[in-house]
């Protein structure tokens, strides 16, 4: 295997214990703050050339939220890495008992196209955090970035302990057949059930951060223009290409013909009158997806946008009205400018509607009556909620990221993503001394020996009621 040598060269380097030490962590941490600051302007182009990303996008999400991520670890490190104590019953009154947070060992990072820094470097984070080598492993499909990562990164990382794998599928599947200790993989559901089933060869834990179809329900309680500009940007950030963006509008005839103009509005407002010639709207990364998504706009009727040119993979942002749940559109997670209106009668009927496809990544409702919000909560299931906006839970590092089900397996962001690369380790440490005390469970047994077991160790429910 091609890369055996690598790995057994990271394991050799993880069992010396160089990793554990704070000080080691915390340097490697700093050195991938001076790389997101020496790197900027290469960050900037490579991902404007890959997906035609603008400046302000790659700067808000490939930067400035990764280091929101780096600062939160650096901030918090030393208290997220000691032993946390836990309680302990009269027998182990005098003992020590505590959860240790061990790192795996080596672990391997895959990453995708769409976010092509943010994706590698925020789990990257937490893989050094906790103690861990890592091999990173960025997308072949947004060639630039990947080209800049491989030479850039390993100069500012310790390299007995940290690599960049370049490659496309072969390169993965070979680098699969390794033994990890941990794998985080950011991608479709047909390629994470692909990772499960290598990882599962030699028993190795996985993340699972996949995507899908998420919904937004918009109620007809609710301000318009607001919802419009919200879910407009929320849509067309990065040219759709966000594993979070709404994906479909679920809202009743009425709501649907009040959005038209609203969302129409908004995207010229953000955009112009021609949207290609803003610098503030993306291209699809290649060649593939944008014929996959010129093929989507068939669905239900084409009512803003729809425009293509291939040459530019330019696709406009698109709105289609009256899709109906058996259109392409709605077979599968869109990827790109195009946004689908589902018209449903009622909230009712808009949350069995969710409630009967797989379960999505995010999920958005937007409705002027709180009682309406908490309801969509209530009664449905999803990686993340976010209720009268979108995208906005992801800035938040004290809420993880992660989806259920169809959509994922695991979280991560701030703690989190600490939490998701430690092996959370059960400790009790126990005096040589004190023997009389454990006479009590050693054989022969009687009915006496196990009062007093269970008089010393058993835990008792508190009492349902308080007394005034």
């Amino acid at each position: 295997n091609p890369f055996a040598g690598l790995v057994s060269h990271l394991r050799a380097s993880w069992l010396s214990g160089k990793t554990r030490p704070m000080e080691f962590r915390i340097a490697q941490l700093e050195a991938l703050g001076h790389f997101l600051d020496d790197k900027k302007q290469q960050i900037l182009e490579a991902t404007a050339s890959d997906l035609g990303k603008p400046p302000f996008e790659a700067e808000l999400s490939e930067i400035l939220l990764c280091k929101n991520e780096l600062h939160e670890t650096l901030n918090n490190l030393s208290r997220w890495m000691k032993d946390e104590p836990v309680d302990r019953n009269l027998v182990m009154q005098l003992d020590s008992a505590f959860i240790r947070k061990d790192p795996y060992g080596v672990v391997l990072i895959i990453a995708p196209w769409n976010y092509p820094i943010h994706l590698f470097l925020v789990p990257l984070i937490g893989a050094i955090a906790a103690g861990n080598c890592v091999i990173v492993k960025p997308s072949e499909v947004s060639k630039n970035t990947e080209r800049m990562v491989a030479e850039a990164l390993p100069s500012y990382l310790d390299k007995d302990c940290f690599a960049v794998v370049t490659g496309g599928v072969p390169e993965t599947t070979r680098l699969l057949e390794n033994k990890f200790d941990n794998i985080f993989f950011t991608g479709t559901p047909s390629v994470g059930r692909i990772v499960m089933t290598a990882a599962a060869k030699h028993l190795t834990p996985v993340t699972l951060e996949l995507g899908g179809k998420n919904p937004c329900y918009v109620s007809d309680t609710c301000d318009v223009t607001n919802v419009a500009r919200r879910v407009a940007w929320g849509r067309f950030f990065n040219a759709g290409q966000t594993c979070i963006a709404p994906d479909y509008l679920l809202c009743t005839i009425e709501m649907q013909e009040k959005l038209m103009p609203a969302l129409r509005q908004a995207i010229a407002e953000f955009f112009g009158p021609n949207p290609r010639e803003s610098p503030d709207f993306g291209r699809i990364v290649d060649d593939k997806q944008f014929r996959r998504l010129q093929a989507l706009l068939g669905s239900g009727r084409v009512v803003i946008g729809g425009q293509t040119d291939e040459a530019a993979r330019y696709i406009a942002p698109t709105v289609l009205a009256d899709v109906q749940p058996s259109d392409p559109a709605m077979q599968e997670e869109i990827f790109g400018p195009i946004l689908p209106i589902v018209v449903i009668a009622n909230m009712d009927e808009a949350i069995d509607f969710i409630n009967s496809r797989e379960r999505p990544l995010a999920l958005y409702v937007f409705s002027s009556d709180d009682k309406v919000v908490n309801q969509v909560l209530e009664r449905t299931s999803s990686g993340g909620f976010c209720g009268n906006d979108t995208l906005m839970h992801l800035t938040l590092t004290s809420l993880p990221f992660g989806g259920i089900g169809n959509s994922g397996l695991g979280m991560y962001h701030g703690k989190f993503s600490f939490d998701t690369f430690c092996h959370h380790r059960a400790c009790l440490k126990r005096g040589m001394g004190r023997e009389p005390l454990n006479s009590a469970r050693y054989p022969p047994y009687s009915q006496q020996k196990f009062g007093l077991m269970q008089a010393a160790s058993k835990v008792t429910r508190k009492s349902d009621c308080t007394l005034l």
